[in-house]
């Protein structure tokens, strides 16, 4: 039904808002140099998780501590 695309085109509109912040925030780290450093234990994110995932702010240690 309509209201059903209206609704599922506002849930997508909302999670691209928030990937572009978490882009934006991830360029920003790169200019204050503390691109790839994990927010919660001060340590490197792994090149692989940065593939994965370029605008990371946790270590896989420190996600998995979350859960």
């Amino acid at each position: 039904s309509e209201t059903m695309s209206k609704e599922a085109n506002t849930q997508l509109a909302i999670r691209q808002e928030k990937f572009i912040r978490d882009l934006k925030n991830a360029l920003l780290r790169i200019e204050n140099k503390t691109y790839g450093v994990c927010r919660v234990t001060g340590k490197l994110i792994s090149k692989e998780r940065l593939k994965l995932v370029p605008h990371a702010t946790l270590s896989i240690e420190a996600k998995n501590m979350q859960k």
